[in-house]
């Protein structure tokens, strides 16, 4: 059973001059315990996936059409005030920038109490020691003393783990993670990961990651998503994603990763850049990159099929589609 379902999901924003799709029938789901990484360059509509869940698009972006599931519920169409419950009650997010998640007006103890107290029905002492319990969790020293400090009095690492906690306050089951690690140095980085990854296993929830970071993708999903111009390129499960990739373009982006063991002058890099929203090529999004494309690419658009053990949008698996 799928606690979360997006299924063929499509975001629009209105222009004066026109329409443009920013995500065009996005689909997949997320288990209970499971963390899905999504993964792209900038402006594939990761993030855009992330808040469209969460139900925070800027607008005039709007969802045009396709559905999202929660526990089989459906959240997409529900109203700002339904939604906002929802979204501390069921939904946590983590987003890249922790500063911009926490008032600095505020010590972090009553940011955290005031979540709690939102979402669940218990007295403010309760509140208090539970605030106190997740910075512990999240691997706060002194949290007794922490509690009582404001935001700019702890550490970028120290911030983000806050901001964990205020995701974990009323036990969500599913987090949406916007890029947790990519302000952060490397050796909090994957204290961080760890910290994302105990959480799946100990609460049972399921974490929906953001990053363009392969190797923050191999260290902690179980199943990774490739998107590309609006798009999933490719989805399946992280080693096969990895080690063999059935798109072009997931290739590509495995490519370009330096590898320690080769000694080499140049990085690989993908030739050209990704489409504007208003000039996508037809047929292929990616066609005019692919060292791969022949005909049918620039005219037909492919939808995700059977690719080994992944599934990518790639004419070049339509022969192993054709003979299932």
């Amino acid at each position: 059973m799928s606690l979360l379902e997006v299924q063929n999901l499509v975001v629009e924003f209105p222009t004066r001059r026109g329409t443009l799709r920013a995500l065009d029938d996005v689909s997949f789901s997320i288990a209970p315990g499971e963390i899905l990484g999504v993964v792209g360059e900038s402006g594939a509509g990761k993030s855009l996936t992330g808040a469209s869940i969460i139900g925070l698009l800027e607008p005039p972006g709007r969802v045009a059409s396709g559905q999202i599931r929660l526990e089989g519920q459906r959240i997409d169409n529900l109203p700002h005030e339904r939604m906002r419950h929802i979204r501390g009650r069921k939904i946590g997010a983590i987003f890249q920038d922790p500063l911009t998640s926490l008032n600095p007006l505020y010590t972090v103890g009553q940011q955290l109490v005031e979540t709690i107290l939102t979402h669940l029905p218990m007295p403010a002492a309760q509140a208090r020691q539970r605030a106190i319990d997740l910075l512990k969790d999240t691997g706060i020293p002194a949290a007794e003393q922490r509690i009582d400090h404001y935001p700019h009095q702890f550490s970028g690492g120290m911030r983000q783990r806050v901001v964990i906690a205020l995701a974990l306050a009323a036990e969500p089951q599913l987090i949406v993670a916007d890029e947790p690690t990519t302000a952060l140095d490397v050796s909090i980085q994957a204290q961080i990961i760890q910290l994302l990854k105990s959480i799946c296993k100990t609460r049972g929830a399921a974490v929906m990651l953001i990053t363009h970071d392969m190797g923050v993708i191999a260290e902690t999903c179980d199943r990774v998503a490739v998107m590309y111009a609006g798009r999933v390129a490719e989805i399946g499960p992280v080693h096969e994603v990895i080690n063999r990739p059935a798109h072009p373009y997931t290739a590509g982006l495995m490519a370009s990763i330096p590898d320690m063991e080769q000694d080499r002058e140049r990085l690989n890099q993908i030739d050209g850049a990704m489409p504007r929203l208003n000039a996508i090529p037809k047929g292929c999004a990616f066609n005019p990159r692919c060292p791969q494309v022949f005909d049918r690419c620039r005219v037909e658009r492919p939808d995700l099929m059977p690719a080994g053990a992944t599934q990518a949008a790639c004419w070049l698996h339509a022969v192993e589609k054709e003979a299932a």
